[in-house]
């Protein structure tokens, strides 16, 4: 039977994942390995410097597991201590909230799918756009059960994993997309405390996406679900030629 590890960073309580496990048992045996609090925008972080604690939850049948750390540690201690080897798969969310463009380098929603690319697990990032009010998980469940199936008889290219974000309610359909750039302005906000000391929150940004027919931010504004291919691999290869060049006049003043 193949054995699919679910995780999020809205921690093992959240709705969402209790949705996705419940769309992808007709695949395969689901473990659940979630942090145990919200841990949202803690990017790929990994805990080193403080142990780390693994709690089953619930009957030994729910196959659920709370880790008092991040979505990465999450995917490792399950792989090392729950599996004992590499799951067939891994699906992190559903998140509350899209996780979009540049985003993605603070999601630990993805950061969970991108230590399972890393480690050479097919692996999925499922995330819904937000929403004040009560979250309708069916499309978003529907649409992880569909590519996760894909992917186990078809999987891609070694650690590369995909970005699914969806709209609110039904969607149109669905478009492949690459990650949208945006021009971005943090506000750092600054309060005073008791004793009249500064303290700091980041706070919501400017954001002016930058204008892209292809984009997963164009995907889901149109009313689409956005699938984008990631993976690990930063190199800015369309560079190299303009830092050979640099290096090559860099090397001749240094000597």
């Amino acid at each position: 039977m193949r054995r699919i590890l679910v995780t999020n960073d809205d921690g093992y309580r959240s709705e969402g994942i209790i949705a996705l496990a419940d769309a992808l048992r007709p695949l395969g045996a689901v473990t659940i390995v979630a942090p145990v609090l919200e841990a949202s925008a803690i990017g790929h972080a990994l805990t080193l410097r403080r142990p780390l604690r693994l709690e089953p939850v619930g009957d030994a049948s729910d196959a659920v597991f709370a880790v008092d750390g991040t979505p990465t540690d999450c995917v490792n201690l399950a792989v090392a201590r729950v599996f004992g080897g590499l799951p067939d798969l891994v699906v992190s969310g559903i998140n509350k909230g899209w996780n979009l463009g540049d985003d993605v380098t603070y999601s630990g929603t993805v950061s969970g799918a991108f230590e399972g690319a890393l480690l050479g697990i097919p692996a999925i990032a499922i995330s819904l756009r937000a929403t004040s009010g009560a979250y309708e998980f069916g499309p978003s469940a529907h649409v992880a059960f569909t590519f996760a199936g894909a992917l186990l008889h078809r999987p891609l290219p070694s650690r590369t994993f995909l970005n699914i974000n969806l709209p609110k309610g039904q969607p149109k359909g669905i478009r492949v997309t690459v990650q949208a750039a945006r021009n971005h302005v943090t506000s750092v906000g600054e309060r005073r405390d008791p004793k009249g000391r500064p303290y700091y929150w980041i706070e919501e940004g400017e954001d002016a996406w930058q204008p892209h027919d292809r984009s997963d931010y164009q995907a889901v504004h149109d009313g689409y679900v956005s699938v984008t291919p990631l993976h690990p691999d930063l190199t800015a290869h369309h560079a190299l030629a303009a830092v050979e060049l640099l290096t090559l006049e860099s090397e001749a003043k240094v000597r």
